[in-house]
């Protein structure tokens, strides 16, 4: 029993521990004090329970918006909470493949960092290079240190309003509080649906690769389109996804 006790006691300390830890910091704290019943309020609006859930994210940079999808415990499938507009972008569509192209990157992501102390307010880590971009990016210089942050400046980051980055701080220190690990990323050019990459070829002109990279990455939209759940994404030795 005592052994039970003790197992149960440190599998629940590493989640609270690390959520008193990010309370620490006063930008976190005022992030609660100012955020935490808005996002309630957007559980109550979507009849979503604010207790135990996980998080998904999603974005698509030529509409420049940031999504943040819902899962609660228990279930399986996602519930679109809430739209956030980016409040500055760089680059244009396609991925990142390089230090200093501007691009904000595309593909199958994962927070990595949580960072209370950035320069930008409040930033949530992306980790990109991941295994794909590790394959197709430049070897010597692919770039790196993307973020979800706060302010209204990019080189390459997905950037929202100060008073924006609080929310989705607040929701992501929950999932990880929750047990969330890794709480899922994706970034698209746009919304894949059928066609589309033909109308962005047509508007954007983009090199074969590009459009082979988004063809690639259109059956992962369209899965959590029909599914609304965010399934594991593996990465094959010439840096496509799949499953």
């Amino acid at each position: 029993m005592r052994y039970f006790i003790f197992v149960s006691l440190f599998m629940i300390l590493p989640d609270t521990s690390f959520k008193d830890a990010q309370l620490k910091n006063s930008r976190v704290k005022v992030a609660y004090q100012e955020k935490e019943s808005v996002v309630k309020d957007y559980f109550k609006a979507k009849s979503l329970k604010y207790s135990g859930f996980h998080l998904f994210i999603r974005a698509f940079k030529k509409e420049e918006n940031l999504e943040v999808w819902i899962k609660e415990k228990g279930k399986e499938e996602f519930t679109l909470l809430q739209t956030y507009p980016f409040c500055a972008s760089s680059g244009t569509l396609g991925p990142k493949r390089k230090e200093g192209d501007l691009q904000i990157p595309e593909g199958i992501y994962h927070l990595n960092h949580f960072n209370p102390f950035s320069n930008f307010y409040l930033s949530l880590g992306v980790n990109y290079p991941n295994a794909s971009d590790k394959i197709l990016s430049d070897k010597k210089n692919p770039g790196g240190s993307i973020y979800i942050h706060g302010n209204c400046v990019t080189i390459g980051c997905i950037p929202l309003t100060d008073e924006k980055i609080k929310e989705v701080y607040v929701l992501a220190v929950e999932a990880r509080a929750n047990g969330q690990e890794k709480i899922p990323v994706h970034i698209f050019p746009d919304r894949l649906e059928q066609g589309s990459i033909e109308k962005l070829e047509r508007e954007y002109n983009p090199s074969k690769t590009i459009t082979d990279f988004w063809k690639n990455l259109m059956p992962i939209y369209q899965d959590f389109k029909t599914t609304q759940k965010v399934k594991a994404v593996k990465v094959n030795t010439i840096g496509k996804y799949y499953y």
